[in-house]
């Protein structure tokens, strides 16, 4: 399910527990609804609401280090097919094959992150490299340096390929983590509880049903705003594609005309 629609759920859930609440002060008789009574449920709510925003706090912290990494990730993907592609320009015409063999790299690679990062599932197949891929390295592998200038040149072009499948495994390791569904569960569980317990104690009113459904709408945001970090190739606030697909410009013909 999308993190909006979960995140709707909750808002349901938590408004339900408020006006249920509501609904329990109208039928339980006024000596269980003495001072007493509410100076000893105030703690226990008190304590829930504390840990549940605790709890929220940390999963944002966390979501949204979780989202700047892969960001961080993809960001270094394009900044090494530039870098490969300049080395390769470095070398010579002899490297103009793998230059356009990289630049047919970008696409499927960058089809196959989203595409892993919106179909996750628990038991996914291990990573795979594209076909392009493979090619371009074994066209790389190919060169026959002829001074120490192209020896150096090719060597490096190997290692930033090498740190280019390096991220991509990174990303491919990180990319599906989910806030677990009991987790969840029980997160909204305190919430509504924590409502419940508002609109039991607190007599009806205008005001005071305006301040739950923002405070609900708060809480689920909150949620939202999690289940969003923790997906960043889905969503509203998915990671961009574009640095990675304009990382490389087209081969201008006169360089192409001189290849051959």
């Amino acid at each position: 399910m999308s993190a909006l629609g979960t995140s709707l759920i909750a808002l349901a859930v938590i408004l339900g527990g408020a006006f249920g609440g509501t609904l329990l002060r109208s039928v339980l008789p006024e000596r269980q609804l003495a001072d007493d009574t509410k100076d000893a449920v105030r703690p226990g709510t008190g304590l829930i609401g504390t840990i549940s925003a605790l709890v929220l706090g940390l999963l944002i912290a966390s979501a949204n280090n979780s989202f700047d990494a892969e960001n961080s990730h993809v960001q270094h993907m394009a900044a090494d097919f530039i870098l490969l592609d300049q080395l390769l320009a470095q070398y010579g015409s002899e490297a103009t094959p793998a230059r356009e063999k990289l630049r047919q790299v970008v696409d499927p690679l960058v089809d196959l992150i989203w595409r892993d990062g919106q179909s996750y599932t628990a038991n996914r197949s291990p990573i795979e490299a594209t076909q392009a891929g493979q090619d371009t390295v074994a066209t790389i592998l190919q060169l026959s340096p002829q001074t120490a200038v192209e020896r150096t040149l090719k060597d490096r072009a190997i290692q930033t390929a090498a740190d280019l499948a390096q991220t991509r495994f990174l990303l491919f390791e990180q990319t599906g983590r989910r806030l677990p569904l009991p987790f969840l569960v029980v997160l909204i569980f305190w919430l509504a509880m924590i409502f419940a317990s508002i609109g039991m104690f607190a007599r009806p009113n205008p005001t005071l049903i305006a301040a739950l459904i923002v405070c609900a709408v708060s809480a689920s945001g909150a949620i939202f705003l999690v289940l969003e970090l923790s997906n960043p190739f889905t969503g509203v606030m998915q990671i961009s594609s574009a640095p990675l697909r304009n990382a490389l410009a087209p081969l201008s013909p006169p360089f192409l005309g001189s290849a051959s």
